[in-house]
């Protein structure tokens, strides 16, 4: 779908971004809500991690910008035109697991998204648009590859922890290379001094001349196989393992793909894609509102990305997430 078209689709959106939250469609009336204490700044991740099997949530809630103006009913999506944000109440839904999503739209995807929020997707996209943002297209595979496109929206998260203690980092910090999987090194021959015990984490397969690994190595774990013998091709294959193994953050960004319209033809009524749950992801979706700007299988056998459990929250925290779009400087003249 055309850019042209899908600006087109959502004037009426974003003429009601500019008039205010009553010019949109009905949507449900928002619970009452309670103000928040006072946000403190703080840019730096946790001191300590959060314990993996800590579900008990932090209830408090980070305040959005003075002035941020509500665009939903909801009062979960807030434009801060000011500052250049649009901003999300979002609650952690997710803490361990692969993923496809870093944010989906509640009642959704929560079981693959660490992050939901209760809002129309078209909502986000008139958001950014109003602050500026050119949407592009998503990625598409057939029939070769090609990467989403739009412009760079970098995203923040701002939480309490359970001390009361704000902060805020990249999005990018809450995601990692998925390590929950089998790690593969061709190696033609296992050297006659390594003995591998049934059962032991590190396996050869001597027909297919592979070793294999499950998880995260550890530096401490390379070390000792290293020792195991002198054998330089085996201690390749044992340094290669470690590498595509260890843990690490996710680098890449975002982009504003923009999503799509499907149209009913029995009834000519417009729906846009995203509705399905596919805000912020982290697979490459067709539906995306906002997609990784990497190739990232969306096949279950073939996730890039995981949750980084120690660094997020327990299920059910308040998250206020920043997205900020990032324009390409003009052609130099």
């Amino acid at each position: 779908m055309s850019h042209t078209m899908k600006t087109f689709s959502l004037c009426a959106m974003c003429a009601a971004v500019a008039v205010g939250v009553s010019a949109l469609p009905d949507e449900p009336a928002p619970a009452p809500k309670t103000a928040p204490p006072p946000a403190t700044a703080n840019d730096k991740l946790p001191g300590r991690p959060v314990s993996p099997t800590s579900e008990k949530p932090v209830l408090r809630s980070v305040e959005v910008s003075p002035g941020a103006v509500p665009l939903n009913k909801e009062q979960t999506v807030f434009l801060d035109k000011p500052r250049g944000k649009l901003l999300l109440k979002t609650r952690v839904a997710l803490r361990e697991g692969s993923l496809e999503l870093f944010c989906c739209l509640k009642q959704t995807k929560e079981h693959e998204s660490v992050l939901s929020l209760e809002s129309r997707a078209q909502v986000v996209h008139a958001g950014l648009l109003a602050l500026g943002a050119h949407s592009g297209e998503p990625a598409r595979f057939d029939p070769k590859y090609t990467p989403p496109t739009g412009d760079r929206i970098d995203i923040f998260v701002n939480w309490y922890d359970e001390r009361g203690k704000a902060h805020r980092a990249p999005a990018q910090s809450w995601v990692r290379r998925v390590t929950r999987r089998t790690f593969i090194e061709k190696l033609a021959k296992l050297p006659p001094e390594v003995h591998l015990a049934e059962g032991a984490d590190l396996r050869y397969d001597a027909e297919l001349g592979e070793l294999y690994w499950f998880g995260a190595m550890s530096a401490e774990q390379n070390r000792k196989l290293r020792g195991l013998s002198s054998d330089k091709a085996f201690q390749r294959a044992i340094d290669a393992l470690y590498e595509s193994s260890r843990v690490q953050p996710m680098t890449a960004v975002w982009v504003f793909t923009g999503s799509g319209f499907f149209t009913d033809d029995e009834t000519g009524k417009k729906y846009y894609l995203a509705e399905d749950g596919d805000l912020i992801c982290v697979a490459n979706f067709a539906n995306a509102t906002l997609d990784v700007a990497l190739e990232s299988s969306a096949g279950n056998d073939g996730l890039l990305f995981e949750a980084y459990t120690e660094r997020i929250p327990p299920r059910g925290t308040p998250v206020l997430v920043e997205l900020i779009p990032v324009q390409a400087p003009p052609p130099a003249k």
